[in-house]
């Protein structure tokens, strides 16, 4: 297609963000960004070298090939920190600004209060950690929206990538946008501080082979780095909210990541020296949900209301979409689509980082790279694979699924019925295998014959087998494919969630009811708990374990009394005390309990053989 019609078709189906108020970022063009950077390289075990100065950069100059040594990072610098005598100021603005503001952001409920003990201990450990980590200034934020607020006031725009993208007959929509700062951390509590941030949405598309006419099937939001099957949503899903044929898109406020409803969605990070520890954790979470038959927790969201793992670190993405709101049907329009198609040179040829390179071994407070490579210089997954990035890859677009299920069925009974020629042929060789077996029989010279005969017979006979257990798998299949290409002669597509096992779903109502008390907790137990440790440990060493027991009781009855979990610590206890007092019981009396076992087992079999002689 030309041009033109890309641009049209990328127009057609542009998407709505809604932002949470308090947002102070917004979609925008990368070339008012790279004038007011800088670009530096970074080689190993040596000092950051500036390459070229702020107000000298252009594009010609940014991909400009730089041979270096492996390992070597380049990357821009949008701003220099504010000093003291500047960030006083913009704090002092910020706060009176913030007073007469009635859409001023308010985090609510806190965020420790939402999550148990475990991640609160986590959570600790990862604050403790960015003061050993590299971690992008404080004050760069208020330096990144004072430079953000003046590229605005020169010109006003709000601008988006556009790509389209055809493969395996989709066609592929890619919506890429451009922020100057992600202030996830510094602004609303979040994970991570980054200059520059780069998001995305996708549309999958059908064509229809008789009129030509494009047809929304999918959407998929990018949220933070997940990928796969969650990400995406049919058209028709009720969860996809859509103004005309424009999804609507609720942003996460400072971290930009993608959502599909308002609210408040709990995310986890997971650091990578607990990751096996994760591992672990969701082994034995998994088995006992089996050894106590609860099925029923299989789908529970990851991110929600589910249970989270204690050995990531937990933090809210505020999604409220209650701030500006940008797109079509909005006062706040889109600027004509800046195409991705060709790939222009700064996409293409610029691998390094669009931001700060803050030396962060967790890679979360880093800036990313464009929208083609990731931080180490590979290509990203949703720019080579676009339906593999959203679990798409294996699905036909709905007008060749037909075509597909009868293909699939045509090659399956032709594959059936040379199975059933083959088992026909064995079956008959197998028989006269037989014969010959049962002909060697009570013939002492012709003993090592009859084995040889015999051992040919069982593998030929557990060959038969697997080809008829085959042709009676193949018989399901068939039924099964019958089955499908008649729901989608008649329009059905089959469940619209089916593909989506742990969904991103906001928090509910109730689980956002904390008291004041419950928070305080949440924010003080941590370090209560260090300090009573401390205390303990000092002062009165020769109690440390009654004292260790009973701080833990304390605090678990504290933790489920602000949770409003009584009831479900109290059954808990409860089953705790039954197996112990089980384990005691089988201790002390453990043969006296196996002689009982062993003679109520006798007198079981004893029972059952004399009633079915009696029968």
């Amino acid at each position: 297609m030309s041009e033109a019609a890309d641009r049209a078709l990328l127009r057609r189906f542009e998407p709505v963000l809604r932002f949470t108020r308090g947002e102070r970022f917004f979609p925008m063009r990368v070339e008012p960004y790279l004038e007011r950077s800088s670009l530096w390289c970074m080689r190993p075990n040596r000092e950051a070298e500036l390459i070229v100065p702020q107000g000298e950069l252009t594009v010609e100059r940014l991909v400009e090939p730089r041979p270096a040594d492996f390992d070597t990072v380049h990357f821009l610098r949008f701003i220099t920190p504010l000093n003291l005598t500047e960030l006083a100021a913009y704090r002092l603005q910020e706060g009176l600004r913030s007073r007469r503001d009635p859409y001023h952001f308010r985090a609510g409920p806190g965020r420790l209060a939402r999550v148990g003990y475990g991640s609160r201990f986590v959570d600790a450990l990862f604050q403790i950690s960015l003061l050993a980590r590299g971690r992008v200034p404080g004050d760069t934020a208020a330096a990144a929206a004072l430079a953000y607020r003046q590229i605005m006031e020169e010109r006003r725009h709000f601008a988006y990538y556009g790509r389209v993208v055809r493969h395996n007959g989709w066609v592929v929509l890619q919506y890429w946008f451009f922020y100057a700062y992600n202030n996830w951390r510094s602004g609303f509590s979040g994970a991570n501080d980054h200059e520059a941030d780069w998001e995305m949405i996708a549309v999958y598309l059908s064509e229809s082979e008789v009129d030509g006419e494009f047809r929304p099937e999918w959407v998929a939001y990018a949220v933070h780095d997940f990928t796969g099957d969650d990400l995406r949503r049919r058209w028709d899903d009720p969860e996809v909210e859509k103004v005309g044929e424009h999804p609507v898109v609720y942003v996460g406020a400072g971290s930009h990541a993608s959502y599909f409803q308002p609210g408040e969605y709990l995310t986890e990070l997971e650091l990578p020296v607990l990751a096996p520890l994760v591992r672990v954790g969701e082994q034995l979470e998994q088995f006992w949900r089996r050894l106590l038959r609860r099925y029923e927790l299989e789908d529970t969201p990851a991110y929600g209301d589910g249970a989270f793992n204690i050995f990531r670190v937990p933090f809210v993405d505020y999604a409220r979409g209650d701030g500006l709101a940008l797109g079509p049907g909005e006062i706040r329009q889109w600027e004509e689509p800046q195409l991705l198609q060709p790939v222009p040179e700064w996409a293409m040829d610029y691998r390094g980082l669009w931001g700060l390179y803050a030396h962060d071994p967790f890679s979360a407070e880093d800036a990313p790279a464009g929208p083609v490579y990731n931080r180490d210089g590979t290509v990203r997954r949703a720019w080579y694979d676009p339906l593999g990035w959203a679990g798409l890859d294996k699905m036909p677009p709905p007008d060749e699924a037909l075509a597909y299920v009868l293909a699939q069925k045509a090659a399956i009974e032709a594959r059936r019925e040379a199975l059933a020629r083959e088992i026909n042929d064995m079956s008959r060789e197998l028989v006269e295998l037989g014969v010959r077996v049962q002909a060697m029989q009570n013939q002492p010279h012709m003993e090592l014959l009859y084995l040889s005969h015999q051992a040919a017979s069982e593998l030929l006979a557990q060959e038969i087998s697997a080809k008829r257990a085959q042709y009676a798998d193949d018989a399901s299949q068939i039924q099964a494919l019958d089955l499908h290409a008649q729901q989608l002669r008649a329009g059905d597509r089959g469940p619209m969630r089916a593909h989506i096992r742990r969904p991103l779903r906001p928090m509910s109502e109730e689980s956002l009811r904390f008291g004041r008390f419950a928070e305080i907790w949440a924010a003080v137990s941590i370090g209560l708990t260090l300090v009573a440790f401390v205390v303990l440990f000092l002062f009165a060493p020769q109690y440390r374990w009654l004292g260790l027991g009973l701080l833990a009781g304390l605090f678990i009855f504290a933790e489920a009394s602000f949770r409003r979990q009584l009831p479900r610590l109290i059954s808990a206890v409860t089953i705790v005390l039954a197996v112990v007092a089980a384990g005691v019981l089988l201790v002390e009396f453990f043969w006296s309990l196996v002689v009982g076992v062993v003679l109520v087992a006798g007198a079981y079999v004893m029972w059952e053989n004399l009633r079915e002689l009696w029968s």
